[in-house]
C-alpha cells in the first residue's frame, strides 16, 4: 500500500521543493509521511469545504497549492481561522501537503498546462529565458480581445474575465501566467513579442505599463487560471499511483 512518503516524494521529484521562493512554504504542513495512504484530495486552497470533501471521501491526505501556513504562527486556536483548519485535519488524521512556488515553477505541470487549456498552438508554447513563472505562446490565427475574453471564460469555467483595452483589437502571440503577474518580467515579455499578457490578477497601474508598451491584459482570475494546474496533477497522478484514489475540490462552497 502506498504511503503519504511516496506521493510527497514524487511531487518533490517534479516540482522540486528547493525552487520555491525563500518567502514561500512548499512541503509537509501537517501529519507524517509513513502513514498510508488510500486516498486523496487536491485542491488550490485549505478550506473548511475542501477538508469537509477529504472527511466524506476517506482521504488521508490533501494536497494543495496555496500553503495554509507562511511564516510563523502563535496560534493554533479553534478561535482562529488557520488554527480551526489545522485542528479539523489533524482531528481527522488528514496529512496536508503543499506545492507552491516551486509548482509554479515547474512549466510542464502548470503554465504549459494552462497555454494549451486556453488553445495554444502546442509547438509554439515556451518558458521566457529570465522568466520564472509563465509560458510564451501562440494562437493558429489572429482573434480579437471580444473573442478571446469569451474563450478563455468558457475554458477556464470562469464568471468572467477583466480588460481596459478595446475589445476590437487583435492579437495572436499571448504570454500568460496563473495566478498573479510579475510587474519585473515586463521588459522579457516585451522582448518575447508577445501582445496580449493574460494573468489572475494585474494591478491596474500594471495594464497601463503594458498598454503604454503596446501589450493588452486580460485578468482572468487567480483562482480560474491556477486551478487547472491540480486538475491536470490529478491526472498525473493517477497515471503514476493507479491503486490510490483521487479526488479535486474545486469550489469554496459551504466554508465555515
Amino acid at each position: 500500500m502506498a504511503r503519504i512518503k511516496d506521493i510527497t516524494d514524487f511531487m518533490d521529484t517534479i516540482c522540486p521543493p528547493e525552487t520555491a521562493e525563500s518567502w514561500d512554504n512548499p512541503g509537509l504542513i501537517t501529519g507524517k509521511r509513513d502513514q498510508k495512504v488510500t486516498s486523496v484530495m487536491l485542491t488550490l486552497d485549505v478550506t473548511s469545504s475542501a477538508i469537509s470533501k477529504a472527511v466524506k471521501n476517506g482521504c488521508n491526505l490533501i494536497l494543495t497549492h496555496h500553503p495554509l501556513i507562511f511564516g510563523g504562527i502563535d496560534t493554533v486556536s479553534e478561535e482562529d481561522t488557520n488554527g480551526l483548519l489545522l485542528s479539523l485535519m489533524i482531528k481527522n488524521d488528514i496529512s496536508c501537503y503543499a506545492a507552491h512556488t516551486n509548482l509554479d515553477k515547474a512549466h510542464e505541470y502548470s503554465n504549459f498546462v494552462l497555454a494549451r487549456r486556453l488553445g495554444a498552438v502546442p509547438e509554439t508554447i515556451k518558458a521566457i529565458e529570465g522568466v520564472d513563472y509563465g509560458a510564451y505562446y501562440e494562437l493558429p490565427s489572429a482573434v480579437t480581445l471580444r473573442e478571446y475574453m469569451q474563450t478563455i471564460k468558457e475554458a477556464l469555467n470562469s464568471t468572467g474575465t477583466i480588460s481596459i483595452n478595446s475589445a476590437d483589437n487583435a492579437f495572436r502571440k499571448v504570454f500568460v501566467q496563473g495566478g498573479a503577474f510579475e510587474e519585473d518580467y515586463i521588459p522579457q515579455v516585451v522582448e518575447s513579442g508577445a501582445e496580449l499578457v493574460i494573468s489572475g490578477e494585474i494591478k491596474h497601474h500594471v495594464t497601463l505599463l503594458l498598454a503604454h508598451k503596446g501589450i493588452l491584459s486580460i485578468i482572468a482570475g487567480h483562482n480560474a487560471t491556477e486551478r487547472v494546474f491540480m486538475e491536470s496533477l490529478k491526472t498525473v497522478l493517477e497515471k503514476q499511483f493507479p491503486d490510490v484514489s483521487f479526488y479535486y475540490d474545486e469550489g469554496y462552497e459551504n466554508m465555515l
